[in-house]
């Protein structure tokens, strides 16, 4: 374990201590096992590095990990970058850092990025007044939480499977615990001859309760592994379809107030932004926050409230009944409520080049498909637009990666990226960026190989080889199930309130004595909340503003209904 102390004897839960300052180290060690040695099992460490082997290696040996004490100042990586990754390995250990009082700033900070539980001031000194209380209740709090063993899902695929790396995806956005096999590597190959297969047909997915499935729906799959699928009951005060921010926003505010709430999404909650590997302009976290762990915090703060959250369930119909609204799903089933908020968000629209489709999960990737930016180390790599999420997931690729390639349609990002953004762009050395260059065509056999680039202005074409291309071209509403229902714009974009009564007359067949509110569109009582709504800002804060207010115009439906 490098600098931290070597496993012995039989796993104890660990308590683990990691100061880069020798002496500091020394004595907080010595404190806490003056105090807990008898119980627990102290593991010191003098870097973020070593203390994060500790932890790889305790966590491969099954060891329980109860609480991480964490120096702030540290080279190389501070105590809150050392946390954000321990969280990986062990996110249920209570995280305390050890700060001086010139640093508190940093330590309210962390509370945001790595959920800080508590800081402590150097010196602790004495430790029965200033160490041992705090320690005594987060061991407290950490027993009586459940720490049996997580289940784990196993997929068996293939790295050029479209399908497999579409699963994996699919288990990653709903924080399903899963375990990837390569089917040409030896427990693979073992676990695909124990379901009978011959790997002729990728994945296979064997769930925790050791059923096997093979290239599982994503309806199926959901169900498989304890994600809810079927509404509890068939009226709900609320229903709100797409788990966005805008969708989770509204499920959190509409659930806090007492409305009977059901969220649908299709695929996985977070949409787009839920694939962001980092959200830096997100009010109230200064150091930034993965799109995966915002989602997950939203889709627990629904639950804590009481909302429903059914996964892999697509709506293909909205019909009036009377004061109801009802909602039809793909399978012919169908579930109503008071209110309805459209927060279906939008979709990356498809690279139009030969080849593009039949190579996409096998090197082309819409998104940031983080389960694949593991592979993508030592690669070159291309990343095709150049808003916001382009340029997010430039900068995380480029910390791997040998090379990134930005290419971009227009003369320059200052159109369509933000400020900092470029500035982070501009100041990495791995990414470079291509204007007025587009995608002529994609070639491979099984998967990626090469690219060929046309230059917009001069129509000059260049090929070069590639493995790895992430396309962000700009977004579609998935609204197309509203026709004949919804009045959308011309580019399918939901129309609401002021945009439907632009002469001052109300919409064809509003019935109601007053216009329809800001957010409502034609259907009263059907409202519109995030990136689906016409001339809407684009924004993770401005969709969750809007899924709050679409659940308070909701609330004043319902009271004058």
């Amino acid at each position: 374990m490098g600098q931290a102390d070597q496993a012995t004897g039989p796993a104890r839960t660990v308590i683990l201590t990691v100061d880069d300052d020798p002496g500091v180290s020394r004595a907080v060690a010595r404190d806490l096992r003056r105090r807990y040695g008898a119980s627990y099992r102290v593991v010191r460490a003098e870097s973020g590095e070593s203390a994060l082997a500790a932890l790889r290696e305790l966590k491969l040996r099954g060891g329980p990990v109860a609480v991480i004490v964490a120096d702030y100042r540290m080279p190389q990586m501070n105590g809150i970058e050392f946390l954000e990754q321990a969280l990986d390995i062990y996110p249920d250990a209570r995280r305390v850092l050890l700060t001086a009082y010139a640093d508190t700033d940093a330590a309210i900070d962390a509370i945001n990025v790595v959920d800080l539980d508590h800081y402590l001031l150097k010196p602790w000194e004495p430790p029965e007044e200033k160490l041992y209380p705090v320690l005594d209740d987060l061991l407290s709090a950490w027993r009586d939480a459940d720490h049996r063993p997580v289940a784990v899902t196993k997929v068996v695929g293939h790295r050029w499977s479209g399908r497999s790396s579409a699963v994996r995806e699919f288990l990653a956005r709903n924080q399903v615990p899963y375990r990837w096999y390569s089917s040409d590597e030896p427990e693979g190959k073992r676990l695909l001859c124990a379901a009978g297969e011959e790997g002729l047909r990728l994945p296979l997915v064997i769930t925790p309760d050791g059923t096997a499935l093979v290239e599982p729906e994503d309806r199926e799959l959901a169900t498989r592994v304890g994600l809810a699928t079927t509404p509890a009951t068939d009226f709900y005060d609320l229903v709100v379809i797409g788990g966005g921010p805008a969708g989770l926003g509204a499920a959190v505010y509409g659930a806090s107030e007492g409305l009977r709430t059901v969220l649908v999404e299709r695929s996985a909650t977070g949409g787009q932004a839920g694939q962001s590997s980092r959200i830096e302009n997100y009010l109230g976290f200064p150091d930034g926050v993965s799109g995966a762990q915002l989602t997950d915090r939203a889709r627990r703060q629904a639950a804590k409230f009481g909302a429903e959250i059914l996964t892999a369930r697509e709506v293909t119909g909205l019909e009036v009944n009377g004061a109801s609204r009802v909602v039809r799903f793909s399978d012919g089933s169908a579930v109503a409520a008071h209110s309805v908020i459209l927060a279906t968000g939008v979709s990356y629209r498809q690279l139009d080049a030969p080849q593009v489709t039949e190579l996409t999960g096998c090197g082309v990737f819409y998104g940031s498909a983080l389960t694949e930016a593991a592979a993508c180390q030592g690669h070159d790599v291309y990343i095709v637009g150049g808003a916001n999420s382009a340029g997010q997931a430039a900068i995380y690729l480029a910390r791997s990666a040998k090379s990134v390639t930005v290419l971009v349609r227009r003369p320059s990002l200052s159109t369509s990226m933000s400020h900092y953004l470029i500035q982070q762009v501009d100041e990495t050395p791995t990414i470079s960026v291509r204007t007025h260059t587009v995608v002529a065509a994609a070639h491979g056999s099984r998967q990626l190989e090469q690219l060929t680039l046309r230059d917009t202005t001069t129509g000059e074409t260049e090929l070069v080889d590639a493995q790895w291309m992430f396309v962000f071209i700009g977004a579609a509403p998935l609204t197309d199930w509203l026709e004949g229902t919804v009045l959308r714009d011309s580019r399918g974009f939901i129309l609401t309130g002021p945009d439907l009564t632009a002469d001052g007359r109300p919409p064809a067949g509003w019935e109601l004595d007053r216009p329809p509110y800001h957010l409502e569109t034609n259907v009263p009582g059907v409202f519109v909340a995030g990136d689906a709504r016409a001339e809407s800002a684009k924004r993770v804060a401005s969709a969750v503003g809007e899924g709050a207010m679409a659940v308070m115009l909701a609330h004043r439906y319902l009271e004058q209904s």
